[in-house]
């Protein structure tokens, strides 16, 4: 299926394994790159909807969602909302999401109805407005039929990964599935980076977690680390991204820089690209 070329950057995130601070990834820094400067939209398309309430956006007022976008029902434009950060969109999800791979399953475009949403989405008027430059996919925490949507729709993952114990089990597997998405759905999709979170400094595993992913990862691994910060953990109970919560503590600076240097790779990447 060919891309049109006014796409924004389309960044899955994504990760089997729960817990390892997607969510908290694709608010964070969804809201650090509005912040300087660029136009996101974050597509929440975890059935549990906690990047939505993390930027928010209350279950009452979520009468459209990415349910409704993948079952064909509404656009996407009809279903983005904004949020209190400037320049920063939602596509907001709710429960329904758990039954739609029943519903999509024999469907001949099942893999590919994110894609098509958002590039239906490039053509509006909305888009032609607020000339959205990035958006973020929030994955749930399994490799089903609505993470393969993400990636058939994505030019890149960005991988979040915990600095713990198991950091690296599970990863060969997701590693592979995108190899198959690549081989299968989407061969422009690449790994944009694997972001190390939850580092707790005063952890001697934490470092040798750190030490282990970036030899065995080498440069994929981004150099920023975020760490774990008990306000980047608060934040969401007030429907706030960190970045709006406390804009000084360690979390939100550590997420500047990563959209930072994001926005320094993908410029690298265009230059690969010419």
């Amino acid at each position: 299926m060919s891309r049109l070329p006014e796409l924004p950057r389309v960044l899955a995130l994504a990760n089997q394994k729960g817990g390892v601070g997607k969510t908290t990834t694709a608010i964070n820094l969804g809201t650090a790159l509005a912040a300087i400067g660029e136009r996101v939209l974050v597509i929440d398309l975890d059935p549990q909807g906690n990047a939505s309430t993390g930027l928010g956006i209350d279950r009452r007022d979520r009468n459209l969602s990415t349910y409704d976008v993948l079952c064909g029902d509404c656009s996407l434009e009809e279903a983005v909302k904004e949020t209190a950060v400037p320049r920063l969109w939602v596509a907001p999800s709710t429960m329904d999401l758990l039954g739609l791979e029943l519903e999509i399953a024999s469907s001949a475009d099942r893999a590919y109805r994110l894609r098509k949403a958002i590039e239906r989405f490039a053509a509006s008027a909305l888009f032609a407005e607020l000339k959205f430059t990035y958006v973020l996919v929030d994955c749930p925490p399994s490799l089903n039929l609505l993470t393969i949507n993400a990636l058939s729709a994505s030019h890149s993952i960005l991988v979040p990964l915990q600095c713990e114990f198991f950091a690296l089990e599970g990863l060969s597997q997701l590693l592979s599935t995108v190899e198959q998405v690549r081989n299968a759905l989407n061969n422009e999709l690449t790994i944009h980076g694997i972001v190390l979170t939850m580092y707790d400094s005063r952890n001697n595993l934490s470092s040798q977690v750190v030490a282990d992913v970036r030899e065995t990862m080498g440069d994929a691994v981004y150099e920023t680390i975020i760490p774990r910060n008990v306000r980047i953990s608060e934040a969401p109970s007030y429907g706030k991204p960190a970045l709006l919560y406390d804009l000084k503590c360690a979390g939100s600076q550590a997420y500047l820089r990563l959209a930072s240097e994001i926005i320094q790779r993908e410029r690298e990447l265009r230059k690969v690209a010419a």
